[in-house]
């Protein structure tokens, strides 16, 4: 299926490494204009320097999504690298918060920085290329939240809270942008497998239960419908699909990417 997406500027946030870096390739891969973005330049390079060996392009360019004046600064650099377009923002970027403490556990400033960084970082990204995209009457936004923002989690208030936010915005942006041709979608993805899943939660896990790391891999395995854990590459397959022509008709929408969690 012909996606639409060659050629497209793509703002891309996070790139740098997991599911940021899967997401960077595959809209690479579709032949999309990137332009990568965060605060650790050294850390994005490789995955730029590895688009571009495979015949991509890539600008990569240096922001703090907190700061309202640099994400500006940023849209207007990506702009002028690809003759003033931008079609796609891809909002991966974000952090996890405090880890198994309670809501009153969790202190104020432990609070204020992960809302920071998962809603304002956001805002402030979309707020930027929102001119761009209206300018041009067509644009696609899509912002990477998590499904503990759907249903919460004990022990990961202020991160259910910042993603649950960030639903709000998304759902807000979609009613006020879609008469200029604009989507704005959220992609939730679920317990995704990589290096914080096989490191820290399959071993905490392990040894709370005193079960074999092996066995508690499958036990997270098996509170999903479809019996596996979420790959990069399906969180990647997902934006891609918000991101194209064939979801021309969805908006405002929170996209499960966890094998059947919480949406059932």
């Amino acid at each position: 299926m012909e996606l639409g997406l060659q050629g497209k500027v793509a703002v891309i946030t996070g790139p740098a490494k997991g599911m940021g870096a899967a997401i960077t390739h595959a809209f690479a891969a579709e032949g999309c204009l990137l332009a990568l973005v965060g605060r650790d330049t050294g850390a994005i390079e490789p995955v730029a320097a590895e688009v571009r060996a495979k015949g991509g392009k890539a600008v990569v360019i240096a922001c703090d999504l907190t700061n309202a004046a640099e994400a500006g600064n940023m849209a207007g650099e990506a702009a002028k690298a690809y003759g003033g377009r931008i079609d796609v923002l891809v909002n991966v970027a974000g952090g996890s918060g405090p880890m198994g403490k309670t809501g009153w556990e969790t202190s104020p400033e432990e609070f204020d920085e992960i809302v920071t960084l998962n809603m304002n970082g956001c805002f402030h990204t979309m707020r930027a290329v929102t001119p761009f995209m209206i300018a041009q009457k067509s644009g696609k936004i899509v912002n990477v939240g998590g499904t503990f923002g759907m249903r919460g989690r004990a022990g990961r208030m202020a991160y259910s809270a910042s993603k649950w936010g960030l639903r709000g915005i998304t759902k807000s942006f979609a009613l006020e942008v879609g008469a200029y041709n604009i989507n704005v979608n959220c992609v939730a993805p679920g317990m995704v497998d990589g290096p914080r899943f096989r490191e820290k939660v399959v071993p905490t896990m392990a040894r709370k239960l005193g079960i074999s790391e092996a066995e508690a891999a499958k036990r997270h395995a098996e509170d999903y419908a479809l019996q596996r854990i979420t790959v990069d590459a399906d969180v990647a397959n997902a934006c891609l699909f918000l991101a194209s022509d064939v979801s021309r008709q969805i908006t405002g929408v929170d996209l499960p990417v966890d094998g059947g969690w919480a949406a059932l």
